[in-house]
């Protein structure tokens, strides 16, 4: 068994993380001794290790937690589990676009000032030389 400090060091978590994703439902198997601390045995290990990886993947913690009751509702559930994931698929996809769209305007206005810096040329997109209009 594994005190949070150990499952902390185990998991890669901050042992604040381990208490939140305890307290939030999302660690099925972990126990608590005589005097109510946690402690961790492989399976809840598991556990947190899967909740990492869904957290890193941008899951807000009340769909980890749905996640989490499919899973232990068993092997009926993978269809849940599947359109789940291609729920958050789909808005990972989305905001890569959004990045990408957000890179492309950066390299658009890094080339533009490296031609200011090169070329001697006017900056006209500083808003502050821009003429006003009445």
């Amino acid at each position: 068994m594994f005190t949070v400090h150990e499952a902390a060091l185990i998991t890669g978590l901050s042992e604040h993380a381990v208490r939140f994703y305890t307290d939030k439902g999302l660690i099925p198997s972990v126990q608590r001794n005589k005097n109510n601390v946690r402690l961790f045995n492989d399976e809840a290990i598991n556990w947190l290790r899967g909740v990492r990886c869904l957290k890193q993947t941008g899951l807000p913690i009340e769909d980890i937690k749905t996640y989490v009751d499919l899973c232990l509702e068993g092997d009926s559930t993978v269809p849940q589990r599947l359109a789940l994931m291609m729920r958050f698929k789909e808005a990972a996809l989305a905001q890569l676009e959004e990045a990408k769209q957000r890179v492309a305007h950066l390299e658009e206005k890094t080339i533009h000032y490296q031609e200011i810096l090169e070329k001697g040329i006017p900056d006209i997109t500083n808003p502050g030389q821009w003429a006003t209009s009445r």
